[in-house]
């Protein structure tokens, strides 16, 4: 039986739940939080959510939910110098 990648490491997990909710696992801080736009750092890059009516209906050391009518979802990658 193999463990999840997510679970032993800090890779970042995004779980979309219909056009309501997102959880992102492995976050590392919220950055811009409006009712409308969210933006979300994690190891990798940056979530950035779009929408309108936005709470953070969960958030602890590992985790957020967030929940809302979702517009859109970005992934604006971090990229290290050496990955050229």
């Amino acid at each position: 039986m193999e463990i999840p990648k997510e679970v032993y490491s800090d890779e970042v997990k995004i779980t979309i739940l219909g056009f309501n909710d997102v959880i992102i696992e492995n976050f590392e801080g919220i950055l811009d939080y409006e009712e409308f736009f969210i933006r979300i750092k994690t190891k990798n890059g940056i979530v950035i959510l779009n929408g309108y009516g936005f709470n953070l209906v969960n958030l602890s050391n590992v985790d957020v939910k967030v929940t809302g009518k979702i517009e859109s979802i970005e992934l604006e990658r971090i990229v290290e110098e050496n990955e050229c």
